[in-house]
């Protein structure tokens, strides 16, 4: 059984940093790429990050290069997307996706985690 568990969200002030994790379970870690994306209450999901099966390639919503990074650990079958210099308009629930590594877009992920709440505000 395929499972994603998000981790790390919270509430912080503007200019402030967060770690989150995405742990997995149930299917080849190292044989899938990466996502993390964001739904904002009242729209839609949007891409933030994404990493190749190796970490040999990362790409980014244009908005936060720069702040974010992800990295992955595929002996801990974890992803992680850290967030620094936080702004109000981060604020959205940050979900982890899966994608087989023959992919190349986020929304051919086939599974998805249930979500961790990042508030950014004073």
């Amino acid at each position: 059984q395929v499972q994603l568990e998000e981790s790390g969200g919270g509430l912080v002030q503007p200019g402030g940093s967060l770690r989150l994790s995405c742990i997995a379970s149930g299917f080849t870690f190292s044989t899938y790429a990466m996502s993390w994306v964001r739904q904002a209450p009242g729209k839609g999901r949007e891409f933030v990050a994404d990493i190749g099966r190796s970490s040999n390639s990362a790409a980014y919503l244009y908005s936060v290069k720069g702040r974010f990074t992800i990295s992955r650990d595929n002996a801990r079958k974890t992803v992680y997307l850290q967030m620094n210099n936080l702004k109000p308009e981060d604020t959205a629930k940050y979900y982890c996706g899966a994608r087989p590594g023959s992919t190349t877009e986020w929304t051919e992920a086939d599974s998805w985690g249930q979500g961790t709440q990042v508030t950014v505000s004073s």
